[in-house]
């Protein structure tokens, strides 16, 4: 898949934004206009089409169009114009669920489903709308480049900077649909001194997660560079240390639970890097339950009987999403120096997954007895 994304050049008067991708040695015939379709899921079918008539895509070096079948181990490139949107950053009155406040910093935690701030498909109702509204800030205007980023990371601070519009808000971020802590400066000092305890990796962050399989082992540190996936540009995976690629990552986790075939952990992180510890889980054989992206979301441990079958579709129709929860947050103040530490429960959500699987693994052990 794409080996060199969002690669912006200028030809002339004109910019483009360039993407390479190599099919898979297994891959079955299909169209090229399906396959990017299928891969660039982030971006319309109508400009793939365009770019497809404007014979801005190639394959082995030679244009084709869309009825053109790809196969095994094709090059493909494909250029688009460049374009900016201009999001207007207005405040919204979104309500937040604020753990603390003080003139400084401002600590929310964030339901599952909502966007930490605006990006390419969500230029409204995300939590930076909110904190606008509560913080009482205009609007504003930046630029934003339209790519196929998600707007996902489990607790990323690769930036060391704010990815807000300038605000001086963000320091810090967790995905779309994993819930839990954010903390958030209210001035440029705050932002300053907390973004370098997250460069430090001196912040301490807990997270509560469900994954498949048993893990035999009461806890266990995963060590591994993080990088982009060469066969899926969405996703992550794990690199040695000594291959170059990628960012140094490391988790630490604690079994807190088992419950036979899924395991409830406690993920402490030690650096934060885009989807760390769904990446790191799903390295280790124990991908986070309904985690689609990194193939959580069917049955991987279980019984073949249609009842288990059942059993599990109910439990994700309970939790549609990752089973991720940024519980715990540490960090010492930005003005007065004072240790803080923050813990909220877990969401209504995946407190009822744990219940479910708690009754099954009770009754599974009766019923063997």
């Amino acid at each position: 898949m794409p080996e060199d994304q969002n690669n912006i050049q200028t030809t002339g008067d004109q910019m483009f934004e360039h993407f390479r991708f190599v099919s898979d040695k297994g891959q079955a015939l299909i169209r090229i206009d399906k396959y990017l379709a299928a891969h660039m899921v982030r971006t319309s079918r109508s400009r793939i089409q365009q770019a497809l008539d404007a014979e801005y895509v190639m394959v082995n070096g030679k244009v084709v169009k869309s009825n053109y079948k790809v196969k095994p181990e094709d090059v493909i490139t494909i250029n688009f114009p460049y374009q900016r949107h201009v999001c207007v950053l207005a405040p919204e009155d979104i309500p937040l669920d604020i753990v603390y406040e003080d003139e400084d910093i401002l600590l929310v935690n964030k339901p599952a489903g909502l966007v930490v701030h605006p990006g390419h498909g969500h230029y409204t109702g995300t939590l930076l709308n909110a904190l606008m509204f509560h913080l009482n800030i205009q609007a504003t205007s930046a630029q934003e480049s339209i790519s196929d980023n998600e707007q996902d990371s489990d607790d990323s601070d690769d930036s060391g900077s704010s990815d807000d519009g300038n605000l001086g808000l963000l320091v810090h971020r967790i995905d779309k649909d994993t819930s839990g802590l954010l903390v958030v400066a209210k001035n440029d000092q705050a932002q300053i001194k907390l973004a370098k305890q997250f460069f430090h990796h001196t912040i301490e962050r807990k997270y509560v997660a469900i994954v498949w399989g048993n893990i035999e082992e009461d806890e266990g540190t995963v060590v591994g560079n993080i990088g982009r996936d060469p066969n899926d540009r969405l996703r992550f995976k794990v690199y040695s240390e000594e291959s170059g690629i990628g960012k140094h990552a490391v988790t630490h986790f604690r079994v807190l639970e088992r419950f036979g075939y899924v395991t409830m952990v406690e993920c402490r992180l030690e650096t934060g890097r885009t989807h760390q510890i769904r990446v790191h889980m799903n390295h280790i054989g124990h991908p986070l339950f309904n985690d689609e992206r990194y193939g959580g979301s069917r049955i991987l441990k279980g019984t073949i009987y249609t009842k288990y079958k059942q059993f599990v579709d109910n439990c994700f129709a309970l939790l549609p999403r990752q089973a991720l929860h940024a519980q715990t947050l540490g960090f010492i103040h930005p003005r007065t120096g004072e240790e803080m530490f923050f813990q909220v429960p877990l969401p209504s959500d995946m407190q009822a997954l744990i219940d479910k699987w708690r009754k099954y693994a009770m009754q599974r052990t009766l019923e063997e007895d």
